[in-house]
Parts: structure tokens; C-alpha cells; sequence
């Protein structure tokens, strides 16, 4: 089970260095989507945290880190791989479309355990 890191200034530096491919939640206290979001989040991270790790961005917070990838709704997913772009995602998502795309990034071994573990809930 994986933890989900609340990424505070001076985290990034770990998110874009993460040998993990990592799925970060740009989001906002106030955003209703981003609330609606928060449960099929830490479900993901709870799925997936072998093979990825999982950090959030609150945009108030950190506005100029939203800045630098160009956030402008939320909630916004970004899956780094290398520290580098390769999915991004805007809007409220049911679970099954996220791990969808979380399953394109592990390898196939991988995929055998969080399969189990979904048909066990």
C-alpha cells in the first residue's frame, strides 16, 4: 500500500527525481471536483503504490509550481515518469479510467497483484 506525499516547497526536487513513475494531484481545498476526486486517489495510491508513487499540489499553496506546468483547472493529474510529462488528466475521473492509464506504466508482473487486489474489494 502506498502512501500519497502532500508536497510542500522544496518537495518537487523528490517528485521529478523519483525513480517511480508518480501521479501528482494538482487540486484546491475549495474545488468540489477536487474533493469529489480525494476517495478515487487514495484508492489509486492504495492499489498502485508498489509501482507508483502518488503526491498532491495544492495550487493555493504552490501557485507557481501550477504555473510552471501550465495548471489551469482542477483538478489536474499529471503522471511524471523520469521527472518528464506523460499523461496528463483534467477533471473528476471514475477509478477504473485512472488505473486504466496507471496500468499502461507498470510492468506486466506488476499488474498481476493490484489485478488481485481490485477484485478483492
Amino acid at each position: 500500500m502506498g502512501s500519497i506525499m502532500n508536497v510542500q516547497q522544496g518537495d518537487w526536487q523528490n517528485v521529478e527525481s523519483s525513480t517511480k513513475p508518480v501521479l501528482v494531484d494538482f487540486w484546491a481545498e475549495w474545488c468540489a471536483p477536487c474533493r469529489l476526486l480525494a476517495p478515487t486517489f487514495e484508492r489509486l495510491a492504495a492499489t498502485y503504490g508498489d509501482e507508483i508513487s502518488f503526491a498532491k499540489v495544492n495550487v493555493d499553496e504552490l501557485p507557481e509550481l501550477a504555473g510552471q506546468y501550465g495548471i489551469r483547472s482542477i483538478p489536474t493529474l499529471l503522471l511524471l515518469r523520469e521527472g518528464k510529462v506523460v499523461e496528463e488528466l483534467v477533471g473528476a475521473r471514475p477509478y477504473h479510467d485512472l488505473a486504466r492509464v496507471l496500468d499502461g506504466y507498470v510492468t506486466a508482473t506488476e499488474k498481476l497483484q493490484p489485478r488481485l487486489v481490485r477484485l478483492a474489494n
